[in-house]
């Protein structure tokens, strides 16, 4: 059985390998590479990825990072493509064949037919002088010296090296489209990344219960509305502006202070100038101001005035952590 060094020496191995054929990729970035990208951003149509085997997993997410991108792809297995779906593709459509070898039975069948549509055909392939290297119209070297399998015949460095290239061409697109953080956002509006750029302060805060009491309030109304409101916090208002804060350790301080808490009033214990954020803010910005501060609530204003509060919790609870 193999030893515990063994296996992390093999892992370094691994990782050694794919790293240096990752790094040697640059030198085949070209001109031919820049026409297919050019290609691309002037298309009316959309982006056909298609292969077979774990190139065709490759193109699965290439074709999920375009689109993410501004980029639309379509996955189109090689495979079936011949037995029915090549009506994937329409006359305005580009394709992008990845193949290591780029002479598989399959591919040598396809590429005729998308020769035959007069569609642009762009290969990502280890083999210019193959089959599809020569039959594409522009060729994106994915080289690779070998696999990073001892036998140099499972696809490991081979496929890291296609979808690199992929990545390389799909960064490209997006800044020749100006893509922006806020199209990002549009294209991820349920998952945390998507949240952390368009999620605003308010769309949290005003679901949640607006605890407040003023400067002369005795301290039982205090405690009560910390705890009707769960924030674990209130703010002191005076004509609805914000002059004070009082929490939930603020309380168990006076308690530990005072043998007789009977006449205090909000002002007596309540913390001024406190942080706050502004409704329109971006929920990350909250997120930042509190770990700055290492405090777990931020007093809300819109306009001026007091319009709630929003916890650490919530920003916890939309995955914005």
């Amino acid at each position: 059985m193999n030893t515990h060094n063994t296996i992390i020496e093999i892992a370094r191995r691994a990782i050694k390998t794919q790293s240096e054929a990752i790094s040697n990729l640059v030198k085949y970035v070209n001109e031919e590479f820049a026409e297919a990208t050019e290609t691309i951003f002037d298309l009316k149509g959309r982006v056909i990825v298609t292969g077979v085997g774990k190139s065709a997993i490759i193109a699965n997410k290439i074709v999920a990072t375009l689109n993410s991108t501004g980029t639309p792809a379509i996955f189109m297995h090689a495979a079936d493509a011949i037995h029915g779906d090549l009506g994937t593709i329409q006359k305005e459509d580009a394709v992008i064949c990845i193949s290591k070898s780029g002479n598989t039975p399959e591919v040598k069948v396809l590429v005729p037919l998308i020769k035959n549509g007069n569609n642009k055909l762009i290969a990502i392939t280890a083999n210019k002088e193959s089959f599809l290297g020569k039959s594409a119209d522009y060729v994106l070297n994915a080289y690779v010296e070998k696999e990073a399998c001892p036998n140099n015949l499972a696809p490991t460095t081979s496929t890291t090296a296609q979808l690199v290239v992929g990545d390389a061409l799909a960064i490209c697109l997006l800044q020749m489209r100006g893509f922006s953080s806020s199209d990002f956002a549009k294209y991820h509006p349920g998952g945390s990344l998507g949240k952390r750029l368009y999620l605003r302060v308010n769309d949290i805060s005003s679901v949640n219960m607006k605890p407040e009491v003023l400067a002369d309030d005795d301290i039982k109304k205090v405690i009560v509305e910390i705890s009707e409101k769960m924030l674990g916090v209130t703010a002191v208002v005076e004509n609805k502006k914000i002059i004070g804060i009082i929490t939930d350790g603020d309380i168990r301080r006076m308690l530990s202070k005072y043998d007789n808490i009977n006449g205090l009033q909000a002002k007596d214990i309540m913390s001024v100038n406190p942080k706050r954020i502004k409704a329109g803010a971006m929920a990350i910005d909250a997120l930042e101001l509190m770990e700055a501060n290492e405090i777990s609530q931020l007093l809300v204003e819109k306009n001026g005035e007091y319009a709630g509060v929003i916890h650490l919790h919530d920003l916890i609870k939309e995955g914005i952590i």
